[in-house]
């Protein structure tokens, strides 16, 4: 009964928070555009959809998907797990937790190919690239990407050093691929950043985050527990770049050496 109250609490405060967004709409249709909304009902009733999925979303964080990233935190992080003798003395070094280091780049690369996100914007990259840039490829690349950031990560909480540090070391790399990147996949690299951080990758990573935090001695949730979906969305980028270098270079030396045809348009430079 606590679980069908709670729900419905949830899913009022969702459609509180939509109502605005579709009350601007009705306005703007009736006081700019003029004349009647196009089929109306049917606009409603995806409202009502919008309104009740995004409630049951936010239950399944609360009831699921938080809990489960605080309490796979708090396993990896036993002592009993982590084991010898900085562990009994209270003393556990950043290498004693490499159990969480594997969990982050296990977690951090399912659900960056999961997410339906990137597929729709690696979908959409073969269409519009003629099929020269490969759906798997892309999500590969992008979740070897969100892996090693969400891992980075989990290390920067474990050992609690400042994250602006590694975010702008990470950009600084990121401008310098840029510069030497083919210009074709630049903005898809920018966009592929972006498109991680979505409904699958999020809420897993932040509760992975704020379960580590709470779990390692000395560290604070608020502090150091946020930050994790900032290393997702930026090394998706440093990996879709090195993938379409890797691929220039592999294209250009099979051009040179004759064994196979002209690299592809991914590794092209237009002018």
């Amino acid at each position: 009964m606590d679980l069908i109250i709670e729900s419905l609490a949830i899913v009022g405060g969702t459609a509180l928070d939509v109502l605005p967004i579709a009350a601007f709409l009705f306005l703007f249709q009736w006081l700019v555009i003029g004349g009647r909304m196009p089929d109306r009902n049917r606009i409603l009733a995806g409202f009502v959809l919008v309104v009740v999925g995004l409630g049951c979303f936010l239950v399944g964080l609360e009831e699921a998907l938080f809990p489960l990233g605080r309490m796979m935190a708090e396993q990896l992080t036993d002592p009993a797990l982590i084991g010898g003798v900085g562990a009994a003395i209270g003393e556990i070094r950043w290498s004693d937790y490499y159990w969480v280091y594997a969990f982050a780049f296990s977690i951090g690369f399912s659900t960056a190919l999961a997410e339906p996100a990137v597929l729709a914007v690696a979908l959409k990259a073969r269409d519009v690239s003629g099929g020269a840039i490969h759906p798997w490829g892309l999500r590969v690349a992008v979740a070897l990407g969100v892996a090693v950031g969400v891992t980075l990560g989990c290390f920067r909480i474990v050992t609690g050093t400042p994250l602006p540090y590694y975010i702008m070391a990470g950009y600084a790399v990121v401008i310098v691929q840029t510069w030497f990147a083919p210009r074709l996949i630049v903005p898809l690299a920018y966009d592929s950043g972006g498109v991680t951080t979505s409904t699958v990758t999020v809420p897993l990573v932040a509760a992975l985050g704020l379960g580590l935090a709470e779990s390692v001695p000395g560290r604070s949730p608020l502090l150091d527990g946020f930050g994790l979906v900032a290393f997702a969305a930026l090394f998706p980028i440093m990996t879709v770049l090195g993938y379409a270098q890797l691929s220039q270079w592999l294209g250009a030396r099979r051009a040179a050496a004759g064994d196979g045809p002209d690299p592809p348009a991914i590794a092209s430079e237009e002018e």
